[in-house]
């Protein structure tokens, strides 16, 4: 029987989340294997296998596209190559006289409060940065013709160099292409065996920096992505798998391998931008709210994003390592706050917990695999709130006595304090980074996250999520049960996705409709283009159209969908001016508090392709179990010491088996709930209401039980 299936490969596990023919989703973990990242995806996909009773190679033809299946596949693998600076060696060409684009970026520190930053080393050495004589002007025209020798003396000097790829980045492309394009040519002619890249075509963008180092990372990115979609391909293959995997990208969809292997810099962060498309079908169909916060705790990072009127927050400022490649990507802020993220203690004699990660290796101390430095796993562990017999649905058993000599030696000793109270200062601790990150995306960006619902996800967030939702006073809380694989799970849900920018300027009280006109039909026709290579059906296709704008004098800008306001042929036309300023006054309210009347300038055009699923993912609701049954003993299946700081003590709390827990249901704190690939401790005062899709609920209690 078919399955879809998405493997998400995070920094300590790999997830798979599978949508079975009954319309059941479950979540599978295995440890991520940075040595060879396709032995960790065949680990989840095997662990899954296993519990569906099937033959490996059986399984995965189930979820072959040719069988009615569907596989698709997200990482952090590009993020971390861009962060860890391994990405391939690349060659620039550019403008005489702009060799230092690289070096100085946008001017200004975007953090001035930051008195211990390093000014950043270029994405591209300057010895690779080789200049060529040409100028195009920014209305288009051509003052300084392209220097056709340069080219091909600098070409050379780059093959001597070694470099793998070849980055065309001249000063207005955008106005007029036709010298990067020439230059990409000759680039090919003198060396055809070299990928060559051009700025104007990977991200159109007036801003040189921005379009120089999103040409210059998708350069760096080609082999790393080709070579590992190839080889991930090649070895599925072998094992029984029919055709290709569909890979997750930035823009919160899938592309083919094809498609992402031509655009590798849409697979950056390709995994966490799935965790607000489940995290907006969970708060859709379970609070009926379209305005959610979701949050994602796994083993490495803690990933923050928002989902705004339904629609999930984009952003072109968000930083990968020291730059801003300035593409439209989903909008998700990272912290290093996962389970294993190392706990220290400062020279002022604080807790301090991260960036740094014990990973998957050598991992917590309370994995025995060699680990001696306390993490935030650890100190749940010595808490009481993991099962150290349960962990990854008992396939991993946890040391808390490893644990404990951890957070002893690292902690409680340098402190003076009970292992008991370090712990609970991790815990804390950890907690304060991720409600500073929540504020980061929410509040510093015009959002009150109180008037939210919170999705919360991440295998390690139910231990913390209560923690979080009542530092920042946010009353709907959600946890579904399949939490521990959020950003797997939202890719199941997700569209085919592709995104096609441009860059036009002009004002809406002086608006150019032949040039702008002419810029979002290419945009659209390439979209049709996209369609047609991915065969998606007329009926399940979709295109959206935005338009970035910022009123006079502003520096950066807003995006606002215009779709609604063209006419059938995708045309501005007179009528759609105002609607558009309007549209644009209300975006500038909703994130700024303020508005003006005045016109705006119009500088980014961009074009969103959807290709839906013909058979669409669909969660069956739950019948209702009348009255509070949570206490019947096959519900509760046992009691565990855990400590609460509400009780300044450890109590004997009741442990529920998520699987014994029906819609209808509620767990009264404190107590434990015991899912395969997540807990949720439930804290007192508050309670855990099943509802119909099967998630869990967080709720203040209007009384608080004292005991059980």
């Amino acid at each position: 029987m078919s399955k879809y299936v998405c493997v998400d490969v995070g920094g300590t596990f790999t997830d798979a989340a599978v949508l079975d023919e009954n319309g059941e989703v479950n979540v599978f973990k295995s440890p991520t294997t940075p040595h060879d990242w396709t032995e960790g995806i065949l680990g989840a996909l095997k662990v899954a296998a296993e519990h569906y009773n099937q033959d490996f190679e059986e399984f995965l033809k189930d979820i072959s596209v040719e069988n009615g299946g569907l596989f698709t596949h997200g990482s952090t693998i590009s993020t971390n190559a861009i962060v860890e600076k391994r990405c391939g060696k690349i060659g620039v060409i550019c403008t005489e006289g702009f060799r230092d684009v690289f070096l100085f970026r946008e001017g200004p520190n975007k953090n001035p409060f930051d008195m211990f930053l390093d000014y950043p080393e270029p994405f591209v050495p300057r010895y690779l940065t080789l200049p060529v004589k040409e100028r195009i002007n920014s209305e288009g025209g051509i003052d300084t013709p392209l220097c056709e020798e340069d080219v091909i003396k600098q070409t050379l000097k780059l093959k001597e160099y070694g470099v793998e790829a070849i980055c065309i980045c001249f000063l207005w492309s955008t106005a007029n292409p036709m010298h990067e394009k020439r230059a990409a040519e000759i680039v090919k002619e003198v060396w055809p065996e070299v990928t060559v890249v051009t700025s104007c075509e990977v991200n159109p963008s007036s801003r040189e920096y921005r379009r120089w180092v999103s040409a210059a990372m998708d350069a760096s990115l080609r082999k790393l992505i080709s070579t590992y979609a190839n080889n991930l391909n090649k070895r599925l293959n072998k094992e029984g798998f029919i055709g290709k995997v569909g890979m997750l990208n930035s823009a919160g969809g899938v592309m083919s391998t094809a498609e992402i292997v031509e655009r590798p810099l849409y697979s950056v962060d390709s995994g966490p931008s799935m965790a607000p498309v489940s995290g907006r079908k969970y708060a859709i169909s379970d609070l009926n709210e379209k305005n959610a916060v979701v949050l994602d705790m796994g083993g490495t990072t803690f990933d923050v994003s928002c989902v705004i009127n339904g629609n999930i927050s984009v952003s072109k400022e968000a930083i990968i390592g020291d730059e801003i490649p300035g593409i439209s990507r989903v909008n998700v802020h990272s912290i290093g706050a996962g389970g294993g993220s190392i706990a220290w203690v400062d020279n002022g004699g604080m807790v301090r917990v991260g960036p740094r990660s014990a990973g998957s290796v050598p991992g917590p101390a309370c994995y025995n695999r060699g680990g001696t430095l306390p993490t935030v796993t650890d100190a749940n562990c010595v808490l009481g709130y993991l099962n150290p017999e349960f962990f990854n649905n008992g396939r991993m058993k946890l040391y808390p006595e490893l644990a404990k000599v951890a957070i002893k030696e690292h902690v409680a000793d340098p402190l003076g304090i009970s292992v008991m109270e370090a712990a609970y200062s991790i815990w804390a601790t950890v907690n304060v980074n991720m409600i500073a990150a929540i504020k980061d995306i929410t509040i510093w960006q015009g959002i009150d996250p109180r008037s939210y619902a919170m999705i919360s996800g991440g295998g390690a967030c139910g231990l913390h999520a209560i923690a979080l939702a009542e530092g920042l006073e946010m009353d709907r809380l959600l946890i579904p049960r399949t939490a521990g694989g959020l950003s797997a799970v939202g890719g199941i849900f997700s569209d085919i996705i592709s995104e096609y920018n441009g860059s036009l300027y002009t004002l809406t009280n002086n608006f150019n409709y032949e040039g702008t006109n002419k810029l979002i039909h290419d945009l659209v026709n390439k979209a049709k283009e996209f369609f047609k290579r991915n065969n998606i059906a007329k009926e399940y296709q979709k295109i959206e159209v935005y338009m970035e704008a910022h009123y006079p004098f502003q520096v950066y800008e807003l995006s606002v969908d215009i779709t609604d306001f063209l006419d059938e042929n995708y045309n501005v036309v007179e009528e759609s001016i105002k609607k558009m300023e309007d549209a644009f006054h209300a975006e500038h309210e909703r994130t700024f508090s303020v508005k003006d009347d005045t016109y705006i300038e119009c500088v980014y055009w961009r074009v969103k392709a959807i290709g839906k699923h013909e058979r669409e993912a669909v969660i069956p609701e739950q019948k209702i179990n009348k009255g509070d049954l949570a206490y019947e003993k096959v519900k509760n299946y046992g009691t565990r010491k855990v400590y609460f700081k509400e009780f300044n003590d450890i109590k004997a709390t009741p442990v529920f088996k998520g699987e014994n827990l029906v819609y209808g249901d509620v767990v009264h704190g404190p107590a434990i709930i015991e899912e395969p690939t997540t807990t949720v401790v439930i804290i007192p005062g508050y309670c855990a209401r099943i509802t119909k899709f099967n998630n869990y609920c967080i709720e203040k209690e209007k009384y608080i039980k004292n005991s059980y």
